[in-house]
């Protein structure tokens, strides 16, 4: 049969209005003879409230009970939206994560999908019913309940998209699609009406809200075509998919904010091999991802060591470094601060040169100082002054001349 698959976030499910506005949609595809399966997240706001009352009673509560509590937005939502279906007579059946055959490995708040095996999914949807599945969540070998990070019903939904074979995935937000920046830092960015799924993994990684990175690595991998688009609007998305011929000349198609970043400094780091290795490591078994890396010269066979972590890794990757110094290893803990990344992304990039020529002195124009640099093949990326940041994209996406 032909199956679709929709997420629907948070802010599509945020009230009872909403949520019957969402069952209105899906009875659309229904009627158009699609099976459906529907993918959604905790309503608006409703994570964060779950949090809050998890600290207010243990200030670093255990990651597994953390995920046990936050899966319950999800499962209130997928219950809410199979009622509104059923006042309009739509068969609709819910699936947390773990029922859909969702199975994971590794940490928790940061599970990855070991498997997905779909559970009785195909056999629910060739009965005619609607599958509303809890995203965001899955089940480890040990049967915990475990969670994908922040926008893991993305990944949810791409998933389960591959699994099913469905003949189209969507992922219904708040905007209209993907933009050549943040509308609301930028008002004249416009809306890209297809982009690959290279260009959307560095603009999702460098701080684009609109999908989740690992969910675009996942559609990438497996290539799992899907549309980006409003569940406010009629209008058509932004289709992510593995190429796009459009943009193959274009310098470049985009420009990403992440406001999200702590830089955190090492000090008196003993300049010889290994040493920065070894805190790196510290790194990685402490389950935190370091982006920008920048090292200065060694003097007195000392030197210093600064990279930036998401913002909240920050406790977790100061916590790691202090124990591993404390243990007699060289090197200081130094001071930890807030900056903005601001990155241009474009495949152009590959066979053009002066890209950071243009993007640097478009800044230094501005009198906006650069703090650390990084690039990829089609990605440059600088950290600014939090102060420094909006102004820093919106000069950039003028430099490269994105407006409308």
């Amino acid at each position: 049969m032909n199956v679709v698959v929709q997420k629907y976030g948070g802010t599509s499910v945020a009230d009872v209005d909403r949520i019957k506005k969402v069952a209105r949609r899906v009875k659309l595809a229904v009627d158009s003879g699609y099976g459906v399966l529907v993918v959604v997240s905790a309503r608006a706001g409703v994570t964060n409230q779950l949090i809050e009352r998890a600290k207010a009673i243990q200030k670093n509560p255990s990651e597994r009970e953390l995920d046990m509590l936050m899966t319950c937005g999800e499962q209130e939502t997928i219950a809410l939206l199979c009622m509104a279906l059923h006042t309009i007579k739509v068969p609709a059946i819910s699936r947390t994560g773990w029922q859909a055959g969702i199975q994971t490995e590794g940490l928790h708040a940061k599970s990855r999908i070991r498997e997905v095996t779909g559970g009785d999914l195909r056999k629910q949807l060739r009965a005619g019913n609607v599958v509303v599945v809890a995203g965001f969540q899955g089940v480890n070998d040990k049967g915990d309940v475990t969670t994908f990070g922040r926008g893991g019903s993305d990944l949810s939904a791409i998933a389960l998209a591959g699994t099913l074979r469905a003949k189209g995935c969507q992922i219904f937000t708040d905007v209209e699609g993907v933009y050549t920046a943040d509308p609301r830092i930028v008002p004249d960015a416009r809306k890209i009406s297809e982009i690959s799924y290279e260009e959307m993994l560095e603009l999702a990684s460098s701080g684009s809200k609109v999908m989740q990175t690992r969910a675009v690595e996942f559609a990438q991998k497996h290539n799992i075509p899907f549309e980006v688009r409003s569940s406010f609007s009629k209008k058509s998305g932004t289709m992510v998919k593995k190429k796009v011929k459009s943009l193959e000349d274009m310098l470049v198609s985009g420009v990403a904010t992440d406001k999200n970043q702590v830089r955190i400094s090492v000090t008196e780091l003993p300049d010889r091999p290994g040493a920065a290795a070894a805190v790196f490591k510290v790194m990685a078994e402490a389950g935190v991802v370091v982006d920008m890396i920048i090292q200065n010269v060694g003097r007195q066979g000392l030197a210093n060591l600064s990279f930036t972590v998401p913002s909240e890794d920050a406790f977790r990757a100061e916590k790691a470094l202090k124990e591993h110094f404390a243990d007699g290893n060289g090197g200081k803990l130094g001071k930890s601060t807030n900056i903005v990344k601001v990155s241009v992304v474009g495949v152009g990039m590959r066979s053009h040169s002066g890209v950071a020529a243009t993007f640097f002195d478009a800044l230094a124009n501005e009198g906006i100082n650069m703090l650390m640099i990084s690039t990829s093949e089609i990605k440059i990326s600088v950290a600014v002054e939090p102060k420094s940041g909006d102004e820093a994209t919106r000069v950039a996406h003028q430099a490269f001349g994105l407006g409308k």
